[in-house]
């Protein structure tokens, strides 16, 4: 553990060699497509697939009538069908699948089934969604939570308002959705998906197709990226109606189109604040409106406001907090889990006020952060106490005392040497940004994870349905069992169905649950191992080590190798881990619901062209808890992917709709920042501060730096630009400073 292991994937990942789904064959395969809706919103009045169904080479056509089972599903509310059959909530909303023999005859197949539309107006005005007609049963609401934190009475010295608009981000994967369904001998089916959470679409996919759980099965393919999108089952569950009808293999590969209209997004949001503070600049009292689009259906729209509400104040000392969340449904494309969600949007503008703050009171706005930050004891706005390390003001004051970088060569300047803009206009800001998120699940989640441990001769297996997204479960679980049990060549079994559930790979869980886990089992089986040489010789296994694949005793009486010591007989352990429980937040927004907290500090310099608005990230500093550094080069890629991530927010990514259509959904019209955007990423601290409830002490590191980095970057936009900068991403019109008018 601590050692910079390198993935077992990463020269075939970097070579090009590595399988994902759409790599995928079986013999007698057929090729799908799915109809989508043109439409955000309309009425179904009639749906012909006689045409599609008579072309040749067209084996299977399926509708919201061939669902066997349920058809409707949804994380806490079944409100989103498979198949829309009534009523189209938003543009690319699945209407039919084909199967066919090859796939541009199933695509043809799907252009050519007919749907009548009552065309409907789409709402697409969040604020408008309370008052306008419900687009479900159940209406437009999906949750409100007020929370009431101290005295409503109260006011500061200096009060600072502020309205600020999040934009859409699209997870935008490298590889867009695929899968492969095969129908099984015993009338079930196995889905080939990249899946992050096998055993809860085993569960949803046989519900649709009225089949046992044990009679479908998920494999996990290769991830070609993952931050909340491969949660969507809609490209699964017509897959394996698909394969069922048929008997036959079932492939479909999506287009990048596809991809954007069928996976979640980020909640775009409206937020409403105002920061009361004293003469000092010390916080009083934080009053805020949060406002979330869902999109058609409610999907994981109820976690994110939970985390935003939580998170409204940041991470700082308010002795009085009072939030109204909402989140509402519209016709807009879904909004789901995506890295940071909710805790992404407050982190952006409590940033923009504390920012405010400082101007207003003359101070400086790392002074007016540091005056105001949490630690360890401090009490959430939800009434949880800290528990956790929280070195926040060592964060902070890391990255506000790092060396800034120098001057930029003209070449490096927003446009660059052939650009429209003139070296004299471009103005230099540094800004910051404090994050932090939720690990684990929150309000009551059950969060449990199994996993096995087995060891004969030199070798050791590890089983757990931790899917890789690229977070480095792998690497870690050869890491555990290397430095528990001596042995140097782990395997980690490809994660699949027929193995105990581990959950859902996000928010760090399988870092803290997995990885805990699997901790448990080798030490388990490392018991077993060194108990009867330890009998033998009359001492405890305490006393006795495993260093390098060698067993040794206090003493040294005792040296002898693990596999010598296994004397051709196979070990093995299974165990799980389940952290500490949490509870829903109650009627008043307060309640224990996090089972643990993490933290960073963001320090963005940025040069902007104040007469074109162009915008250059010159560097970002990042200071970040990580409980304990488990493999360094690992924890530093994902950090600076976070950035990145985070910088594409703040200035370029927004998936944009007109009046609830999507506009451009490609990787041409949706802007992405590539490797030549991504801005350089200096790391000048990493707390280790062991939090002890977690296994190994470490923490999850990918999301907090996504949740502050558009802050950061903001923020230095501000202290360039001197404007409010209050929407993201940042438009050229709000860097823009006019000359005075004479």
């Amino acid at each position: 553990m601590g050692a910079s292991l390198l993935p077992v994937d990463a020269d075939a990942k970097a070579q090009g060699t590595y399988p994902y789904a759409a790599d995928l064959w079986a013999e007698g395969l057929l090729w799908a497509a799915v109809l989508r809706s043109p439409h955000p919103h309309a009425r179904i009045v009639s749906i012909d697939t006689s045409h599609a169904a008579a072309m040749p080479g067209v084996h299977a056509v399926v509708t919201h009538q061939d669902v066997p089972g349920d058809a409707m599903h949804g994380r806490r509310v079944a409100d989103r069908p498979v198949f829309a059959h009534d009523v189209v909530r938003h543009h690319g909303e699945p209407i039919a699948a084909v199967a066919a023999e090859h796939p541009d005859t199933a695509r043809l197949a799907a252009a050519a089934i007919m749907v009548e539309y009552e065309v409907l107006e789409p709402v697409t005005d969040p604020e408008k969604a309370f008052a306008a007609p419900p687009l479900h049963p159940d209406g437009n609401l999906v949750r409100h939570i007020p929370l009431r934190f101290g005295d409503p009475s109260v006011t500061g010295e200096v009060i600072v308002e502020g309205l600020y608009r999040i934009g859409r981000q699209d997870p935008a994967p490298v590889g867009a959705e695929a899968g492969l369904a095969v129908p099984r001998p015993d009338g079930g089916v196995e889905l080939y998906v990249a899946s992050t959470d096998p055993h809860a679409d085993r569960d949803l996919a046989a519900a649709c197709f009225a089949l046992a759980p044990e009679r479908v099965k998920v494999v996990v393919t290769g991830v070609p990226g993952a931050m909340g999108d491969r949660e969507d089952p809609g490209f699964q569950l017509p897959l394996g109606l698909l394969a069922l009808r048929t008997g036959r293999p079932v492939k479909l590969v999506a287009t990048r189109e596809e991809s954007f209209l069928g996976h979640a997004h980020r909640h775009p949001a409206l937020l409403r604040y105002r920061h009361h503070a004293d003469a000092e600049g010390r916080l009083v009292k934080v009053e805020a409106q949060l406002l979330l689009d869902a999109g058609a259906y409610a999907d994981a729209s109820s976690d994110a406001l939970a985390a935003a509400v939580s998170f409204a104040a940041g991470p700082y000392v308010v002795p009085h907090v009072f939030v109204e969340g909402w989140a509402v449904r519209t016709n807009n494309p879904p909004s789901g889990h995506v890295r940071g969600e909710g805790a992404m949007q407050v982190c952006a503008a409590y940033e923009g006020q504390m920012d405010k703050l400082a101007a207003r009171l003359g101070l400086d706005p790392a002074e007016i952060r540091m005056r105001n930050v949490m630690a360890t004891g401090d009490l959430l706005p939800t009434g949880q106490t800290v528990t956790c390390p929280a070195p926040v003001g060592e964060l902070l004051k890391a990255v506000r005392d790092a060396e800034l970088p120098p001057a930029e060569e003209p070449a490096l300047l927003p446009g660059g040497l052939e650009g429209a803009g003139e070296p004299g206009v471009i103005r230099r800001g540094v800004g910051y940004g404090l994050g932090m998120v939720h690990m684990l699940g929150a309000e009551g989640h059950d969060e449990v994870s199994t996993a096995t441990v087995k060891v004969r001769g030199t070798e050791a297996t590890v089983i757990c349905a931790a899917v890789e997204t690229g977070q480095g479960f792998t690497t870690l679980a050869r890491q555990i069992v290397q430095e528990v049990l001596g042995v140097e060549d782990v395997t980690v079994l490809p994660a699949d169905t027929d193995q105990p559930p581990a959950g859902p790979s996000a928010r760090g869980r399988h870092t803290w649950v997995s990885g805990g886990a699997v901790e448990r089992a080798a030490k388990m089986v490392r018991t077993q191992l060194l108990q009867p040489l330890a009998a033998k010789f009359g001492m405890s296994v305490e006393l006795l080590t495993i260093t390098d694949g060698k067993i040794t005793s206090y003493d040294g009486v005792l040296s002898t190798t693990v596999a010598e010591a296994l004397d051709g007989k196979e070990l093995w352990a299974t165990a799980q881990c389940r952290p500490h429980p949490t509870e829903p937040l109650d009627d008043n927004g307060q309640g224990d619901a996090f089972v643990g907290l993490a933290f960073a500090a963001v320090r963005a310099v940025v040069d902007v062209d104040i007469e074109l608005g162009s915008v250059r990230v010159v560097e970002m500093a990042v200071a970040q808890d990580v409980g304990r550094l488990l493999n360094p080069r690992q924890v530093a890629a994902r950090i600076e992917a976070g950035i990145t991530q985070g910088v594409g927010m703040a200035l370029m990514e927004d998936l944009r709709t007109s009046r609830g259509t999507v506009k451009r959904p490609s990787l041409t019209g949706y802007a992405l920042p590539t490797a030549l955007d991504a801005p350089p990423v200096r790391i000048v601290k990493l707390v280790e501060e062991r939090d002890v409830v977690a296994p190994f002490g470490a923490k999850a590191v990918s999301a907090v730096p996504v949740v502050a980095a558009p802050a950061a970057v903001a923020s230095a936009v501000r202290a360039a630009t001197g404007r409010p900068v209050n929407r993201l991403p940042i438009r050229p019109q709000a860097a823009v400073v006019k000359a005075p008018t004479a």
